[in-house]
């Protein structure tokens, strides 16, 4: 088994303990709690109160959880929010589109992929929810990295690699390409990932206009190509979507 850290342990400990009560708590009373020694129960506490974690109340000296938990925790809940908000119209797209339908999200340098449903026929497909794209290469993680600053920056410092003869590892040539899905606003991927697949995707925005995922279609690339470019109708159906995801969640400008 692998080891753990006691300091953290004992840190997530204080945010329990805070998150469970009804009251502001003193530091003698958090120490006896945990059975800690106060010189160590005030350390943790003074760490977590530098991070934003815990506050202190000037008047009694006694703590209680802090802004930085909630703010952290409205990521959480954003990320479930664009989900739910996604689900019916992912689900117009892949009928609309007969391709597989994807929603991801920044994460760790990479895209996460929160809902995806099923091409719409009968064959055997894999459920990808949970599964990580690269950025420099996906339709989903170029488009992050077009409209989201720190998926720009995190594409261009990381190392990337080259999947197909397609992909675009240069940070020159990669910028140019994101420049185009920026003013365009879609972002195409053609075998770069996988041999003879294609993706689309667009964007989906909040109400203050910030990005929060792409949304987006897979599919062989002789169904979402046609004379060596994408379906324009297939564009169109990813764009429709993606700006009614961004509608319900708020958006009111594309």
């Amino acid at each position: 088994m692998a080891r753990t850290i006691q300091s953290l342990e004992r840190a997530a400990a204080v945010l329990r303990l805070l998150a469970g009560g009804e009251r502001r708590l003193g530091l003698s009373e958090i120490a006896a709690a945990l059975d800690l020694a106060k010189g160590t129960a005030h350390g943790l506490l003074r760490t977590l109160q530098q991070e934003g974690f815990v506050e202190q109340d000037q008047a009694t000296g006694k703590y209680q959880l802090g802004a930085e938990l909630l703010r952290l925790g409205n990521s959480y809940l954003d990320v479930h929010e664009l989900r739910a908000r996604a689900l019916v119209w992912t689900d117009d797209l892949a009928r609309a589109s007969s391709e597989s339908a994807y929603l991801g999200v920044l994460h760790q340098q990479g895209v996460l992929v929160v809902h995806h449903v099923f091409r719409p026929d009968d064959s055997r497909q894999v459920l990808e929810v949970g599964a990580m794209q690269p950025l420099h290469s996906t339709a989903l993680g170029k488009m992050l990295a077009a409209c989201d600053p720190v998926a720009h920056s995190e594409v261009l410092e990381a190392a990337r690699e080259a999947f197909t003869d397609a992909t675009v590892v240069s940070g020159r040539e990669l910028e140019a390409v994101l420049d185009l899905t920026r003013a365009r606003g879609w972002a195409s991927d053609v075998e770069e990932t996988w041999e003879g697949v294609a993706s689309i995707a667009a964007p989906v925005y909040n109400s203050r206009r910030m990005p929060v995922g792409a949304v987006g279609i897979t599919g062989a690339v002789e169904r979402l190509c046609a004379d060596g470019e994408l379906r324009p109708k297939l564009v169109a159906a990813v764009r429709d979507c993606a700006r009614a995801v961004s509608r319900d969640l708020g958006a009111v400008r594309f």
